[in-house]
């Protein structure tokens, strides 16, 4: 009995053996470079999108913080309630010099679990409305806006500076 559990049991480690040579026989060690931005694959990522293949491939460029053999810790948005660690795989490195027809324009928002992140250009106006701060932004990539927005709300997550830029210029603006 002891014979045949070992003889199993090295038949087993063989194997084993066999099927990891085989399902790494494809796979190249990427390295990336700390604080080096990287294109994040949308694969495992839900958006907002009805349909999968009308997403962009790639979500918005993201810089890398930290790495664990062939996984990446990237500095994600404060809106992208998703887990910040990626397999070497789902990330591609960020060319600066494309040419001239070769460039694509970058996605106006991120939607991730049903919440979008606009980028904000300017903040043009602010004011108090029932009691709550409200401000009138210009979104990059977009024409003015005549919509009040909530200073609470998810849209001005990231802007606090841009925030604090607008009240040092209009001092008088409520705030």
């Amino acid at each position: 009995m002891n014979k045949t559990l070992i003889f199993a049991h090295k038949a087993l480690i063989k194997t084993w053996k066999q099927m990891m040579n085989q399902a790494n026989k494809h796979r190249k060690k990427i390295n990336y470079k700390i604080k080096s931005k990287m294109f994040l694959n949308e694969w495992n990522i839900i958006t907002a999108r009805s349909f999968k293949k009308l997403n962009d491939k790639m979500l918005d460029s993201f810089q890398i913080i930290e790495s664990v053999d062939s996984f990446y810790k990237l500095k994600l948005s404060k809106t992208m309630h998703i887990h910040n660690v990626f397999h070497s795989e789902l990330l591609c490195s960020v060319i600066n010099d494309f040419l001239s027809d070769q460039k694509n324009e970058s996605s106006k928002s991120i939607v991730i679990n049903d919440e979008d992140e606009w980028k904000i250009n300017d903040i043009l106006n602010s004011w108090c409305y029932q009691r709550w701060l409200q401000y009138q932004v210009k979104w990059k990539s977009y024409d003015n806006d005549l919509n009040w927005y909530n200073a609470d709300d998810n849209e001005f997550i990231n802007t606090q500076e841009m925030i604090d830029e607008f009240h040092i210029r209009y001092s008088r603006k409520a705030h």
